[in-house]
């Protein structure tokens, strides 16, 4: 089963979240918003933040806040913020592996395809359109529409 971490799954709740509010937002009203315990949101948010996702504001009426349109920020980008880059095995990745049959292996170039399609297939989806207001029976149809007419 592929299955992503908690740690991504909070991060892209919690980027939903922020399109939802003008301005900044605390790590503790993001918290409040979404049920995730604080500590997990501050390492989220930090972990967005080095990946310039998010921009982060000190002093008084700091917060966190997108860096850019919820437009321009997909879920591949939120995943790979905190998980790394997207990989469905060891070998999908382009760099080395440590497994024994790699210079024997003939399923590598293939994963290397599924993996890119997975990645890509994540890289379609935008903040702006998962975060958007509406009921998930609603939501499902509109990626079902996008889906036929793609």
């Amino acid at each position: 089963m592929i299955r992503l971490t908690n740690l991504a799954d909070y991060a892209v709740v919690l980027m939903c979240e922020m399109t939802h509010t003008d301005g900044r937002v605390s790590a503790q009203d993001l918290a409040a918003a979404t049920s995730i315990p604080a500590p997990t949101v501050a390492k989220i948010l930090n972990a967005l933040g080095r990946a310039a996702l998010l921009q982060s504001h000190r002093g008084l009426k700091g917060g966190f806040a997108l860096s850019k349109s919820a437009d321009d920020i997909t879920v591949a980008d939120i995943i790979e913020a905190i998980d790394g880059p997207i990989s469905l095995t060891h070998c999908a990745d382009t760099g080395t592996s440590d497994c024994c049959y790699d210079e024997i292996c003939q399923m590598r170039p293939r994963w290397q395809v599924i993996n890119s399609a997975v990645k890509n297939a994540l890289a379609d989806v935008k903040l702006s359109s998962i975060a958007a207001f509406g009921t998930p029976e609603e939501m499902v149809e509109r990626f079902e529409k996008r889906a036929k007419s793609a």
